[in-house]
């Protein structure tokens, strides 16, 4: 059965509204990030999709999984000594990618600033009629 009209409207303005409030977070977090630790959003993602993990490490197709994953990224981090990556000694297929002490340091001073931005972002959008109930929600 169908959706009547105002249903498929609600839906695509929710959409609307959510893809709005996610362009001005990455946006205010990749500013913020760059100018004060040289990360990028994506590179402050992979830091600390990997700091979430027992051993600070995991697969690099568990990685793809759990963010939105760039090669650049990963070899950006990795050249400047954020990330290593390195074979899995059980199974030499697949490759493991492990945050360095200087990916930790790194992460650690960027994580307040993640935070801010964020809480400052999402405070701003509760302002707003149709982003409240989203920024609530994150809140």
């Amino acid at each position: 059965m169908p959706l009547a009209d105002d249903a498929v409207e609600a839906r695509a303005q929710g959409w609307r509204t959510l893809a709005a409030l996610h362009a001005k977070i990455e946006d205010r977090l990749e500013k913020a990030l760059q100018q004060e630790h040289g990360l990028s959003v994506s590179e402050y993602t992979v830091l600390d999709a990997l700091a979430r993990q027992d051993g600070w490490h995991m697969r690099m197709q568990q990685l793809a999984r759990a963010v939105v994953l760039s090669q650049s990224a990963t070899t950006r981090l990795e050249n400047r000594g954020l990330l290593r990556r390195y074979l899995c000694e059980d199974d030499r297929r697949g490759i493991y990618s492990e945050v360095t002490e200087a990916g930790r340091e790194l992460l650690a001073q960027a994580q307040p600033t993640h935070d801010a931005v964020l809480k400052e972002v999402l405070a701003e959008a509760a302002e707003l009629p149709e982003p409240a109930p989203l920024a609530a929600v994150l809140s």
